[in-house]
């Protein structure tokens, strides 16, 4: 350890800085800038191009004391180690901080010893490290940060006004998060303007001599090979079908080959946002916050990289686990090592991994989302170490005694699971599958009886909304913005209200489609995709030292200013918001139907407003309630049932059907069976991956009917889960701190009300 000396080092968190000061010990003092100590101010002239591109940084309330903390304590001081993290967002953060004490106390600030020091974990050993290379500031890191936070704030504030004069008030544009936008509303685009064709296959169910089932596949008929389309009627799938029937089949061929799987390599920030949205449902922002939760506890690398390296001491713990643990057979005759595919990786970095391989899952003592994403990366890493998977394929083709039709049947048999005992990656929703099923033992020239010859219609399939993972993947490919930024760019289209999350996938809201149409059709360069990903680029190429960051910023300003000029001008609210119809308004029987955005979307309505006021639903609203056939158990009016209704936001719910004499309203799909607790005439019907169907009680009065804490469950674990769910969401709004590195409440539904609850509002007229 290096001698002790009067320390000061600066970190981001106060969680970081409490596990470093733990392994530094006496002489060093680490305090937490909680972030940026200074940023640009929402105001105009924060960044002014006219002036060489010169920013006016702020320094707000909240990171006011946290400096005034930095500079009582830089008074003791003879060395500063700025320890934040190892990205640019990291670099700039100590800038700021050096920048700040030089302009309070430039006589100390001559007189201290002044270090970088950045590491991969937060080990004891690692830290050793760090203390005997310091380095200086990097000025290109900082630079490429500088233009980043320029670009953003410049795009921001210009364009976001445009938005409010051409779209609707209260809107704001962002510029990666423009272009991820466009993404989701052109793939929604896609989807509504799909046209399904219809095509058929056929399937031969056949029996070996030994009585064994073999499920096959048409491969050939008349002598030519089937393709997708080969079969589009009804017609003609059932006259192969009658023709099938009329051959015997025997085995003509049997083909058997080894194939390896390997393990993929370990993560890297996007993947492991991927695979923890496929894998455990976590949302990208979920994810980073767990990860840098444990990173600061001194768990798991740094979770901001680009690089699949692992290091060399890494790599020995690691083999030696997999020795011991699954034996010599699962480890390599030598480490496995993976390519970055990013230009941007630096070798120095490291990929996702623990930082103690003995570590193993459960063993941690941390909170839920933390243990199931280490369990995630320990299983991955350990994973990419070990063995490939042995598998042996085999294909089976039958062909008919008159050569002219074949089936075929393929499957795959594990051999040997390698790697895959550990860890098995996730698959996309709409990806293909495997096809690894066991077949029967066959040989060559075998006679089979046929059981049944089977045709299956199918329609072709729109491609699929985005999940978390795929529109992850997809920002990826597309090079929009950067691993580290990705959980902010979702979270920020959601909360803006442009897109919604529902059942996995994202749905453009009327608001973010026409403001994607809007910046596609008049700010086409600046959305475009390969545009934006120049523009990262170029911000990389900044951070390597091979572009100098103001001409970047001049060249992208002069044109952009001069666009949202010119659109400011020309382009009327009308034509952006409004879309004809071509439909007569059924009321006055002069106007034209239009398409209108209204407070809560889009809506129909006569263009003679405000003449004529005639407006109609449009979208999920617009479809007809559809009674369920239950009596409602609130108003008991002759004739009153609940009626299954869709929200302005396209989630189903039940209401009266004399809404709105009586406001009777439940989310739960109600089942008529009275509640044993409170003897309610329904209880709701709830479905769920983890829990399958369970049962809860629509009465809000249930549990003081029934003097218990929760309404009546029939399934102990839901019920279980919802009230731990409940007592988490209450202890965090009663006592969450509001400081910067505060743990925010996840969005909960609104406790139930003791009154009866209300029908969904209902967009105005």
């Amino acid at each position: 350890m290096l001698s002790p000396m009067s320390s000061l080092v600066i970190v981001e968190s106060p969680a970081k800085a409490k596990t470093i000061e733990g392994y530094l010990g006496k002489g060093y003092k680490v305090l937490a800038s909680y972030g940026h100590v200074r940023d640009l101010p929402s105001k105009e002239k924060a960044v002014e191009p006219d002036n060489d591109f010169a920013m006016h940084y702020k320094v707000d309330a909240e990171a006011e004391k946290v400096l005034k903390g930095i500079m009582a304590a830089v008074k003791t001081a003879d060395t500063l180690y700025l320890a934040t993290d190892l990205d640019r967002e990291g670099e700039a953060i100590s800038w700021h901080v050096w920048e700040e004490i030089k302009r309070r106390d430039p006589k100390k600030a001559a007189t201290l010893h002044v270090h970088r020091i950045e590491f991969t974990e937060i080990t004891k050993s690692a830290l050793q490290e760090a203390l005997r290379q310091p380095r200086s500031l990097a000025l290109n890191l900082i630079n490429a940060q500088q233009a980043r936070r320029a670009l953003d704030y410049l795009v921001g504030f210009t364009l976001s006004p445009v938005l409010w004069r051409k779209v609707k008030g209260g809107l704001s544009a962002g510029r990666v998060q423009s272009v991820a936008l466009r993404l989701i509303a052109e793939r929604e685009d896609a989807i509504l303007a799909f046209k399904p064709e219809e095509f058929w296959s056929l399937h031969g169910h056949f029996l070996t001599t030994q009585n064994k089932l073999l499920p096959t596949q048409l491969a050939t008929f008349g002598g030519k090979k089937v393709e997708k389309f080969t079969f589009t009627t009804a017609a003609q799938a059932t006259a192969a079908q009658t023709e099938l029937k009329k051959h015997s089949y025997s085995v003509t061929a049997l083909e058997k080959s080894d194939k390896r799987r390997f393990p993929s390599a370990p993560f890297i920030t996007s993947t492991l946002q991927q695979e923890a949205a496929r894998k455990l449902g976590f949302s990208a922002r979920r994810t980073m916050n767990a990860a840098q939760r444990l990173y600061e506890a001194g768990h798991i690398t740094y979770m901001r990289t680009d690089s699949v390296n692992l290091a060399a001491e890494a790599l020995t713990a690691l083999r030696t686990l997999i020795g011991s643990k699954y034996g010599a057979n699962f480890l390599p005759a030598q480490p496995v090592t993976y390519k970055s595919r990013s230009k941007n990786a630096q070798e120095a970095h490291e990929a996702i991994r623990p930082t103690t391989p003995t570590a193993l899952p459960g063993s941690l003592g941390v909170e839920d989302d933390q243990a199931r994403l280490y369990t995630l990366i320990w299983q991955r890493t350990v994973a990419c170490q070990m063995t490939p998977a042995q598998l042996e394929q085999t294909a089976i083709t039958l062909t008919s005694e008159n050569k002219q039709h074949a089936f075929r049947a393929t499957g795959s048999v594990v051999i040997f699971p390698g790697f895959l005992s550990v860890y098995q990656e996730g698959k996309d929703d709409d990806a293909a599958e495997d096809g690894e099923a066991l077949l029967p033992a066959v040989h060559e020239g075998e006679k089979m009886t046929t059981k049944d010859v089977a045709t299956e219609q199918h329609f072709t399939q729109p491609p699929p909304r985005f999940t978390e993972a795929t529109l992850v993947k997809a920002l990826e490919e597309y090079g929009i913005g950067r691993p580290s930024t990705y959980a902010s760019i979702i979270s920020t289209l959601q909360d803006r209200g442009y897109v919604r999350l529902e059942q996995k996938r994202f749905f453009p809201e009327d608001v973010g489609r026409i403001v994607a149409k809007f910046l596609t059709q008049h700010f086409a360069q600046y959305v475009d995709y390969n545009f934006t990903a120049s523009m990262e680029d170029d911000l990389d190429a900044i951070a390597r030292g091979e572009h100098d960051w103001k001409p970047t910023l001049r060249a992208f300003w002069g044109p952009f200013k001069a666009r949202t000029e010119e659109i400011t001008e020309t382009v009327k609210k009308s034509d952006v918001t409004t879309e004809a119809t071509g439909e007569t308004c059924p009321t006055c029987n002069v106007g034209e139907l239009v398409y209108r955005l209204g407070k809560y979307g889009r809506f129909k309505g006569c263009n003679r407003y405000p003449e004529c006021t005639y407006i109609e639903k449009t979208g999920p609203q617009a479809a007809p309630a559809e009674s369920t056939g239950i009596p409602c158990p609130s108003c008991k009016a002759p004739k009153a049932e609940l009626a299954k209704r869709t929200s302005r936001m396209g989630k189903i719910f039940y209401s009266c059907s004399t809404y709105p004499t009586c406001k009777y309203a439940v989310w739960d799909e109600p089942v008529q069976q009275p509640c044993p607790q409170c003897k309610w005439p329904i209880v709701g019907k709830k479905v769920s991956k983890k829990f399958g169907d369970w049962h809860r009680c629509a009465n809000p009065d249930c549990a003081k009917v029934g003097k218990t804490e929760e309404p009546w469950n029939d399934n102990p674990d839901a019920a279980a889960a919802t009230a731990a769910f409940r007592a988490r969401f209450a202890s965090r709004k009663g006592g969450a701190s509001k400081g910067k590195f505060s743990k925010k409440p996840a969005t909960e539904p609104k406790a139930e009300a003791k009154t009866k609850p209300k029908t969904p509002r209902k967009p105005k007229k």
